[in-house]
């Protein structure tokens, strides 16, 4: 039985294949391994709800995603937050596109009487890319090291929406946005 769904918006390949090499490189040291056990994906998460109707949020996202161009994105630090179990992430510049992007989904989604919580509502929504989770506190200092030679900023393009499941983690769909021409 599911925990619950999140919607994600993926990269390009380029930029997600710059995100999964610091996933292997945290693994390979033995800092952080959770993000590929799990079978996740590179993504920023733009709503999550432990109660949430799978079809009518794969009919939403169908039609959000058809209605949008791709966006472009630039990963331009690194941040971490102990709250949440340790994480490491990389934080996009939030650009105009980008917040409107996410409060338009937040809109459509509330229009269909979906219930959008706190940590995702517009004014409070904080974009980020995870790359560790329960990093131990004596080797944060080394994660952020090892996270520095990506050599930031790190650009590219948001190409697709999805839905996702979890736990496990289980892709229910996901749709390009727009018609996906931009020139990588």
């Amino acid at each position: 039985m599911s925990e619950g769904y999140s919607i994600e918006l993926y990269f390009d390949p380029a930029l997600e294949n710059q995100v999964l090499k610091a996933w292997n490189v945290l693994a390979r040291r033995q800092i952080s391994t959770q993000l590929i056990e799990i079978e996740s994906r590179p993504h920023i998460t733009l709503f999550s709800s432990p109660a949430a109707d799978p079809t009518k949020l794969e009919n939403i996202l169908k039609t959000f995603a058809s209605k949008h161009e791709p966006l472009s994105l630039s990963f331009s630090s690194i941040c971490s937050s102990s709250s949440d179990a340790n994480l490491l992430f990389l934080a996009p510049t939030p650009t105009l596109s980008l917040l409107q992007f996410h409060s338009q989904l937040s809109d459509a989604l509330r229009k269909e009487g979906v219930e959008v919580g706190d940590e995702f509502r517009p004014d409070s929504w904080i974009p980020s890319c995870a790359v560790a989770q329960d990093v131990p506190k004596s080797r944060m200092a080394e994660a952020f090291t090892v996270l520095r030679e990506l050599r930031l900023p790190v650009n590219g393009y948001a190409m697709d929406i999805g839905l996702v499941e979890f736990s496990p983690v289980r892709e229910v769909c996901s749709f390009a946005i727009g018609n996906n021409t931009v020139e990588v």
